[in-house]
């Protein structure tokens, strides 16, 4: 029995090429069982009027299919559905399943429960988005960056693409770190000193989960990053919040401490920069009180007003600095690629715990990044992101000052973000809501708080919003305040 042709039929707005779509429609017919094998499909001349195509798109997509032993070809007799085509399982409809253990009991929702920035999913259809971290599809070099794609998938790269590395990295990637990203921040490693990791945030929790447990003090700045506080907890560790000033975390009241998270060239969210003589301080209290210092060194290659300062990890001499990096604000969140830096002892643990959990990142991921690098395509995205940035930050300053709103931290070197205060009394949680309706995203800053922090502070970043729309973004904001 033929397949009618009404069984065919275009969905508006589906993803990829008509071509593609009429693929997807046989291959989900043939999997879900509605196309049985030999059965004739419609013939392409009858598809394609069906659908409002042309014919060559329909017989593209019968000959792709046949490639793939979903439809065999019988010549002027048409095509039909193989004998050996791919089937899905035939599993009986499973019961409905009631709940019957309270798993967020059992777990104490200490995960699921733990602080974070809240930002709605479909951000980037507000015309209005100050949201911090995300690509901008203007800025991205998207050619260059397929090209560098498609190369790792060619038949040179099939061992870095479909090798199981164990608990190795890409050589060639480690290389392009230790001679091209480390060196910036004034970091001179060895191999045995860099493990690759799933993002900062991956990166973040590897090394708590080295140093931290039950009975230990982690000291966290407040405001600081609020998934340090939950990562620390999941440890069972006691999280410390240390108050930061204008130039970051204080060096005094940090005895009995284990370990100290820290974001000295770039405090988030405030944006400080801690002072080379403050981070030496830092290094000395280190030695002195016997604690490791973690260091987040994100979004360093942002700092556009003045020369980078150098790394912590630059400046130390007994090995007490973990450093953690990122690629995911120069490139792109969803690539979840970042490095840890430490001594070989530690790194050989990471390594070990990173096995446990994921091996490595995936190599497709890791050999890309490594031709993006090698090729100087990254310097370039980051050099125009730095000009984009500029421009951008200068057109919100001006905008902040006309409007009158306070702003209660930039940084002297430049980054995405302005650190905000609004007026006591109010609640940006619930101006954030009140935002929304208006088309304009900020994101509030009580989650960068420990405990009951103040309710007034907020962050607006310039990362993923267009020039134009920044003066009237900040006019709704200073509107919906007044």
């Amino acid at each position: 029995m033929a397949i009618p042709v009404e069984a065919f039929y275009l969905t508006p707005g589906a993803v990829g090429s008509l071509q593609q779509q009429i693929r997807a429609m046989v291959t989900q017919g043939i999997l879900a069982g509605r196309f049985r094998p030999g059965q004739r499909m419609p013939s392409s001349r009858g598809l394609a009027e069906h659908l409002g195509v042309s014919r060559i798109t329909v017989t593209l997509a019968y000959a792709d299919l046949v490639s793939q032993d979903y439809l065999t070809s019988a010549g002027r007799s048409g095509y039909f559905v193989s004998d050996t085509a791919p089937i899905a399982p035939a599993f009986p409809p499973s019961a409905p399943r009631a709940e019957a253990v309270d798993f967020r009991a059992l777990t104490s929702g200490r995960f699921s429960r733990a602080p974070r920035v809240d930002r709605p999913e479909d951000w980037d259809r507000y015309p209005y988005p100050f949201i911090y971290g995300q690509a901008d599809p203007t800025l991205f070099d998207h050619q260059n960056w397929r090209q560098c794609a498609l190369r790792a998938l060619g038949k040179r790269d099939f061992a870095a693409l479909t090798s199981d590395y164990y608990d190795r990295d890409d050589p060639l990637l480690v290389e392009q770190l230790l001679r091209t990203i480390l060196p910036r921040r004034g970091i001179a490693a060895r191999e045995e000193e860099v493990l690759l990791t799933l993002g900062a945030q991956n990166a973040l929790w590897i090394a708590a989960m080295l140093l931290l447990g039950p009975g230990r003090r982690a000291g966290v700045e407040n405001p600081g990053y609020p998934a340090w506080r939950g990562v620390v907890a999941a440890t069972g560790a006691e999280a410390v919040p240390i108050d930061v000033d204008p130039m970051g975390l204080p060096v005094d009241g940090l005895a009995g401490l284990d370990v100290v998270f820290v974001t000295p060239s770039h405090q988030c969210p405030t944006n400080a920069t801690m002072p080379v003589e403050r981070r030496t301080a830092l290094l000395d209290a280190a030695e002195r009180e016997g604690f490791v210092i973690v260091e987040d060194d994100y979004e360093f290659e942002m700092s556009f007003l003045r020369p980078v300062a150098p790394a912590l990890k630059s400046l130390d001499r007994g090995g007490r600095v973990i450093y953690a990096g990122s690629f995911s604000k120069s490139v792109f969140p969803g690539l979840r690629l970042g490095y840890l830096v430490g001594p070989p002892g530690f790194i050989a643990e990471a390594r070990g715990l990173r096995t446990m959990m994921l091996k490595h990142p995936p190599g497709h991921i890791q050999r890309t990044m490594a031709y993006f690098l090698g090729l100087g395509h990254y310097d370039a995205l980051v050099n125009r992101m730095k000009g984009a940035y500029r421009r951008r930050r200068q057109v919100m300053a001006e905008a902040l000052a006309a409007e009158g709103l306070e702003v209660a931290g930039q940084g002297g070197f430049g980054g995405s973000s302005f650190w905000m205060r609004a007026p006591e009394g109010v609640d940006t949680d619930v101006l954030a809501l009140a935002l929304r309706a208006d088309g304009v995203l900020i994101e509030p800053g009580r989650a960068f708080f420990a405990g009951d922090g103040p309710r007034n502070f907020y962050r607006l970043a310039y990362s993923s919003i267009a020039p134009q729309r920044i003066a009237e973004g900040i006019a709704r904001i200073a509107k919906a305040l007044r």
